[in-house]
C-alpha cells in the first residue's frame, strides 16, 4: 500500500464523539452518596459534584475559573485608544506630506505658503479638533489629501463596524456605490424596525429585507426577533464601549464621528437605529462600562466585539453558577462556551449535563412523598455493593481468612459438586453424573448412542453450604460526638455495607438497623443514609437494647446477633413514661438499666460484639465489662476500618467461627 494512501486518525472534532462511551456514574454516585451521608441533600450533593468534578472530569468551578481568567485577560490586554491612535497617525502623515509639498512648490506665492504653514503649525492639539479644522483645507499635496480622506473612510467603517460586525473589513476598498448600498440598507433597516416598534410589520417585510441586504448579517437571523436580538446586543456593547472610555476619549470620538464618510446622514441613520433598538430591547445593558488596562489598542469595531465577549462571558458565568431559580445544566450555551474557551470546554459542559440527566433518568435519584430528591433503592444497592467490596478488600488482608467453603448436608448450593459418598443425602448433580457415565462408557469401548449405565463412581452430588439463619440487630450511636469526631460517615458506610451483604447474599437472615442518641429508633437504610447529624447530647443504649430485644423476639427461630457501634458510655435511659433521662457523667441508674437490658439479650443467646470507637478509658472499661457479662467480644477499629470489622463479625457469627471465603459474599 502506498504511503500516500494510508489513513490518518485523530480526535473527533465534529461535536460530541458518537463512539464515546456513556458517562460512568460510579464515581458520581460514590461522591453523591458520601455527601448525602455527611448531611447534604441529594440535590445539593449532586450539585457539589458537578461543581468540583471528578478525578478525570473538570467541574463547573473549573470552567467558571477559566471564564474569569479569560475576562481578566481581555481587560488586561486591551485599551480603547486604537481608533484615536490610527486617526492620529493618518493625520500626522497627511500634515507631513503637505509640508513637504509646500517646501517643494517654488511657484507658490510666499504669502500663501506662509499662511498655509502657519495654519498647519497651529493645528489644535486635539486630534478631533485638528481633523475638523482641516475639513475645509485646500490640500496642495495629492498624497496628503488622499491620506486625509482615509481618515473619513476609516471613521465611517469603524462606526459601521460597531453596529455590524465585519463591516470595517468589508468596506475597506469600497466604492461610492458600495457606500450608497450601505446607506440604503440602513434606511430600509430603520423602516423595518420602526414597523416592528409599532407592531405593524409582516413576515413578508422581513423576508424582503433579508433578500436585499442579507449579506450584511453573518448571524443569518431567521426572524425579525432574531435580527433585533443580534443588533441590540451589538449596539448595547457599542454604548458600553463609549461608557468605558475616559471623558476625553469619548469627546474626541464624538467629534470625529461627524467626519465619518463625510456624511452627516450616516450618523443620523445610526442614531435612529440605536434609539429604536433601545426601545425594542430595554433589558439590554446600555449603560455599563469596563476598565481596560492593557497596551493593545482596539478600534471601535474590535472594542465592541470585546465588550460583546465580556457580556457573553458574564452570561456564561451566571449559567455555570447554577445559583438562580430553576437552574439546569441544559441552560449553558455550549456554542458560546466553545467560542470563548474552546471546544473542549463545551464537551466538558455537555458531559456534566449528561451526568446530571443520567442521575435523574437512570433511576439513581427519585422524589419522595415530600417532593425532595432522594437516593433511589437502585442507588443504595450500587453504593452498598461498592462499600461491601471495600470491606472485603480490607478483610482479605487479615490473618486467618482463607478461600474455603464448609460443605454439609443442607443449605444453599455453592455451584460446585463432589463425588458421592456413602450416607450422602445431598441432591445429585445430574448433568455431571451423566457426563461422567458417558465418558466412562467411551473409555471402556462402548457406544453411548446405544445407552449408558450408571456406576457408583459416576455419581456426583451438589455441594451445599451449611448456614444458620440469623436475626441481626446493628445498633449505631448517633450522639453528637459521632459527628464531631468524624465517625458519622464511616458509621453510615458500615450500615450500608452490612445491609447490602444481608439483602443480597444472606437473604434468609433478618437485619434491623437501630440508632440510639437521646432516644433510640429503628430505621430503614434510606432513612439512616440521609440522617443529619444531631446536636443533642445523649447515648441511650438502654433504649436501643430494648428495641433489639423486641426484634429478637419477633424471630425466635433465628440465631440472635447483636452488633453495637458506639464512641461513648451510656448517658441516658428510658423512663416508664417514655421520656429520656439524661445525665453526665453517667448516672448509676442509667448504667443499671443498660446492664439489665443487656443481660436480657444475653439470656436470649445473642452473639454480641461491641465496636469501640475512640480511646476514652471510661468507655474502654465499660464495654469490656459489658462484653464479659454476655461472653461477647470487643473490637476497637479505626473509623476507616469500621465497615470491615462489622462485616467480619457478622460473618464470624453467621458461620459460628468456621473459616469463610471472601469470594462467597463480596461480589
Amino acid at each position: 500500500m502506498s504511503l500516500h494512501n494510508r489513513s490518518r486518525y485523530g480526535r473527533y472534532t465534529g461535536g460530541p464523539d458518537p463512539l464515546a462511551p456513556p458517562v460512568d456514574l460510579a464515581e458520581v454516585l460514590d461522591a453523591v452518596a458520601e455527601d448525602v451521608m455527611a448531611g447534604y441533600s441529594p440535590r445539593r450533593a449532586l450539585q457539589e459534584f458537578l461543581r468540583r468534578g471528578g478525578r478525570s472530569q473538570e467541574g463547573l468551578d473549573g470552567l467558571a475559573g477559566r471564564i474569569r481568567q479569560r475576562r481578566k485577560d481581555l481587560l488586561g490586554r486591551h485599551n480603547l485608544d486604537g481608533t484615536l491612535n490610527e486617526v492620529k497617525k493618518l493625520l500626522d502623515a497627511a500634515v507631513l506630506e503637505e509640508r513637504k509639498q509646500l517646501a517643494r512648490d517654488a511657484m507658490m506665492d510666499n504669502t500663501d505658503r506662509a499662511f498655509r504653514e502657519m495654519q498647519l503649525q497651529n493645528l489644535p492639539r486635539s486630534t478631533a479638533a485638528a481633523v475638523n479644522e482641516l475639513a475645509s483645507y485646500d490640500w496642495q499635496s495629492t498624497t496628503a489629501k488622499e491620506t486625509y480622506e482615509r481618515i473619513k473612510d476609516l471613521l465611517g467603517r469603524e462606526v459601521l463596524d460597531q453596529r455590524f460586525a465585519g463591516m470595517k473589513q468589508a468596506l475597506e476598498s469600497a466604492t461610492e456605490e458600495d457606500r450608497a448600498a450601505v446607506s440604503e440598507m440602513l434606511r430600509d433597516l430603520n423602516a423595518l424596525l420602526d414597523k416592528r416598534r409599532r407592531g405593524v410589520d409582516t413576515e413578508e417585510d422581513f423576508q424582503e429585507f433579508m433578500a436585499r441586504h442579507g449579506q450584511h448579517f453573518p448571524e443569518n437571523p431567521q426572524s425579525v426577533e432574531e435580527l433585533v436580538d443580534a443588533l441590540a446586543k451589538r449596539a448595547a456593547a457599542a454604548q458600553r464601549l463609549l461608557q468605558s472610555m475616559s471623558p476625553e476619549q469619548r469627546a474626541e470620538l464624538m467629534q470625529l464621528s461627524a467626519q465619518a464618510f463625510g456624511s452627516p446622514e450616516l450618523m443620523a441613520q445610526l442614531g435612529q437605529l440605536d434609539e429604536t433598538l433601545q426601545a425594542l430591547r430595554p433589558g439590554e445593558d446600555w449603560t455599563g462600562s469596563e476598565r481596560f488596562e492593557g497596551q493593545e489598542g482596539m478600534g471601535l469595531g474590535d472594542g465592541t466585539g470585546v465588550l460583546q465577549d465580556l457580556a457573553e462571558l458574564d452570561d456564561l458565568a451566571e449559567q455555570l453558577s447554577q445559583d438562580y431559580e430553576g437552574s439546569h445544566l441544559d441552560d449553558v450555551d455550549l456554542d458560546a462556551l466553545a467560542r470563548q474557551l474552546g471546544q473542549d470546554a463545551a464537551v466538558t459542559a455537555r458531559t456534566l449535563a449528561e451526568i446530571e440527566k443520567a442521575m435523574h433518568d437512570g433511576g439513581y435519584l427519585r422524589r419522595g412523598d415530600d417532593g425532595d430528591l432522594r437516593l433511589s433503592p437502585q442507588a443504595m444497592r450500587r453504593l452498598g455493593r461498592s462499600l461491601l467490596r471495600d470491606a472485603a478488600k480490607q478483610l482479605s488482608g487479615r490473618q486467618g481468612r482463607r478461600e474455603t467453603r464448609l460443605a454439609g448436608a443442607a443449605g444453599e448450593q455453592t455451584g460446585s459438586s463432589r463425588p458421592w459418598a456413602f450416607g450422602d443425602a445431598a441432591p445429585w448433580d445430574v448433568t455431571r453424573t451423566i457426563t461422567n457415565s458417558i465418558r466412562r462408557t467411551i473409555a471402556d469401548g462402548g457406544d453411548p448412542g446405544r445407552g449408558v449405565r450408571l456406576a457408583m463412581e459416576d455419581i456426583e452430588v451438589t455441594e451445599t453450604e451449611e448456614r444458620t439463619q440469623s436475626a441481626v440487630a446493628l445498633l449505631v450511636d448517633v450522639s453528637f460526638s459521632m459527628a464531631a469526631e468524624g465517625r458519622w460517615v464511616p458509621m453510615k458506610r458500615t450500615a450500608l455495607a452490612l445491609h447490602h451483604l444481608v439483602s443480597t447474599r444472606f437473604r434468609g437472615d433478618r437485619l434491623q438497623l437501630i440508632t440510639f442518641g437521646r432516644y433510640a429508633q429503628t430505621m430503614d437504610i434510606g432513612e439512616l443514609t440521609a440522617l443529619p447529624a444531631f446536636r443533642e447530647q445523649g447515648t441511650n443504649l438502654h433504649h436501643g437494647l430494648l428495641l433489639a430485644s423486641r426484634f429478637f423476639r419477633k424471630h425466635p427461630t433465628m440465631q440472635p446477633v447483636l452488633l453495637v457501634v458506639t464512641d461513648g458510655e451510656p448517658t441516658a435511659h428510658l423512663l416508664p413514661d417514655g421520656e429520656s433521662a439524661f445525665s453526665w457523667p453517667p448516672h448509676p441508674e442509667t448504667i443499671r438499666r443498660t446492664v439489665e437490658e443487656l443481660d436480657r439479650v444475653g439470656r436470649a443467646g445473642a452473639q454480641t460484639t461491641f465496636f469501640r470507637l475512640g480511646d476514652d478509658p471510661g468507655l474502654e472499661r465499660f464495654v469490656q465489662r459489658m462484653a464479659r457479662r454476655v461472653d461477647g467480644r470487643v473490637v476497637a477499629p479505626e473509623a476507616g476500618e469500621l465497615g470491615a470489622a462489622v462485616v467480619g463479625e457478622y460473618l464470624r457469627a453467621h458461620f459460628r467461627g468456621r473459616p469463610y471465603g471472601d469470594s462467597d459474599w463480596a461480589e
